[in-house]
């Protein structure tokens, strides 16, 4: 398992800790599992945060 697939993994856990149920709910772990594995592909180097999160200054 890479960082990815972990990072995604713990933040669908840590979403469904969170759920209290419905579409809300839904939402909710769909948007923590996609940070998660945001967090994770940037561990292993898929993705950049860094550049993401430097370009909102320019313009």
């Amino acid at each position: 398992m890479n960082s990815t697939t972990v990072g995604l993994l713990a933040g669908l856990l840590l979403a469904l800790a969170g759920i209290a149920g419905g579409f809300s709910g839904f939402v909710f772990a769909v948007l923590v599992g996609a940070i998660g594995m945001a967090l994770g592909a940037h561990r292993d180097g898929h993705l950049d945060l860094g550049a993401i999160l430097r370009s909102r200054g320019r313009g």
